[in-house]
């Protein structure tokens, strides 16, 4: 008897949860219940994660050579971010703009929902300046970072411990050697964990639909569209044209990624998708300096969904509350959109951060959040399945922009997963021509 692929299983684990979760709408004693399914899934992949990347970056690090080598490499990545994300952006206003999502919406028939929460952190980031949170970069006590799961600090000791150890030769050659262990040990560690993501998908959606129900989507019904639309748009065709200028196949990257667009999709979350991003990139072709340096580092600065959903939800709240915003005003909502979502990049809840931190500075009234803080875990699905293909996409590109992207390793993994492991011309992966 065939196997069931990990795919299908996590999808019949969201079919499930969204089944149980329609049955039990409202029913707090089963969300309860579902709860722990979840949680521990998400806890497993916390626990993972950064042993992978501290270990992965040391020994990409430290593989690649010099600090001039690993700055001009993180020069072009944030150069990339900056430019796509920044495109994201406006294809949000445009959809904003073409579509309306706020225009004749009852806010006497929405239900508010408390962003407290988001307020605080809002307040603590906003306090900190671009000057401090680039100052927080460098961990002051790297322990307390690895304690708080602080990814950019940890990131920043790990590149600067690989460049020591590569600057040190041979002695350095045993401590290489057991980051190298710890590194192939913790992705052995993550096919154990992936092992109970369809529990995990079942909880978490489970209790997601459990607690608002499909009901609570029909008066925000048009904003869900929009921003799914808008998504699926700027995934397929302006990563795709982005892709085909550099030779890459965007439909190709789907098929290799189907696992993790899928749980990435249900669980709302990255970091449950990036151990397997990062050994997938690999496999296809890209160096383990260039992958273990993007990724992690993409999902602080790279968050194509993040921010395209950012201006898409900032012109829906001011048409709801019937905000005109011209030409100048939305282009400073632009301007500070390419600020705010990278100077609070890694905070808890950061698209909602980031938009109580934009709205007031583009006069749009903060309250309008609270409208669709409800369904915001319904949004933040497409959004995270969205940042997936961005970083792993930027991965590629930058591997191609250094001349480092190993083509026949690519097509030979293609030809694996897809299921033939032999030639031929169906497998071809970056050959555009």
């Amino acid at each position: 008897m065939k196997r069931v692929s990990l795919a299908w299983q996590i999808f019949i684990g969201l079919i499930l949860g969204i089944a149980i979760g329609g049955i039990f709408h409202g029913n707090d004693t089963v969300a309860h219940i579902l709860q722990p399914f979840g949680d521990f899934f998400l806890r497993l992949i916390k626990m993972i994660v950064i042993p992978i990347v501290v270990s992965s970056l040391i020994v990409g690090v430290a593989g690649a050579g010099d600090m001039k080598q690993v700055g001009k490499l993180g020069l072009k990545a944030l150069i990339y971010f900056e430019i796509v994300t920044t495109i994201a952006i406006v294809v949000g206003l445009l959809a904003g703009n073409l579509f309306h999502p706020g225009t004749g919406v009852d806010m006497g028939s929405l239900a508010k929902t408390s962003i407290s929460s988001y307020v605080e952190t809002t307040k603590e980031t906003q306090h900190n300046g671009i000057v401090d949170t680039i100052l927080s970069i460098v961990p002051t006590n790297l322990f307390e970072s690895l304690s708080q799961g602080n990814m950019l600090p940890i990131i920043f000791f790990s590149v600067m411990f690989g460049i020591g150890v590569a600057a040190i030769g041979e002695k350095g050659k045993p401590v290489l050697r057991f980051f190298q262990g710890v590194s192939e040990a913790m992705f052995y560690v993550t096919n154990l964990v992936m092992k109970v993501a369809p529990i995990g998908v079942f909880g978490l959606i489970g209790v997601t639909v459990t607690q608002f129900g499909l009901k609570s989507l029909i008066p925000l019904s048009k904003l869900v569209f929009t921003v799914y639309g808008t998504i699926i748009f700027f995934v397929v065709v302006v990563l795709g044209l982005i892709a085909w200028l550099f030779r890459v196949n965007i439909f190709n990257l789907f098929k290799i990624l189907k696992d993790e667009l899928i749980l990435a999709y249900s669980t709302a979350s990255s970091e449950a998708v990036l151990p397997r991003l990062m050994e997938k990139m690999e496999k296809f072709g890209c160096p383990k300096s260039i992958t273990t340096l993007v990724i992690p580092t993409g999902y602080s600065f790279n968050l194509d969904g993040s921010t395209l959903y950012q201006s898409l939800a900032a012109l829906f709240i001011a048409q709801m509350y019937g905000i005109h915003m011209s030409i100048g005003a939305q282009i400073s909502l632009v301007l500070v959109l390419m600020v705010t979502s990278k100077g609070i990049a890694g905070v808890p809840g950061v698209s909602f951060v980031v938009l109580l931190a934009t709205l007031g500075t583009v006069g749009i009234p903060l309250e309008g959040l609270a409208f669709i803080a409800g369904i915001d875990r319904i949004l933040d699905m497409a959004r995270t399945a969205c940042n997936v293909v961005g970083n792993t996409l930027a991965t590629i590109i930058v591997s191609k922009w250094e001349g480092k992207y190993d083509k026949e390793k690519a097509e030979a993994y293609l030809a694996e997963i897809s299921g033939g492991g032999h030639d031929s011309k169906d497998h071809k992966y970056v050959t555009e021509s």
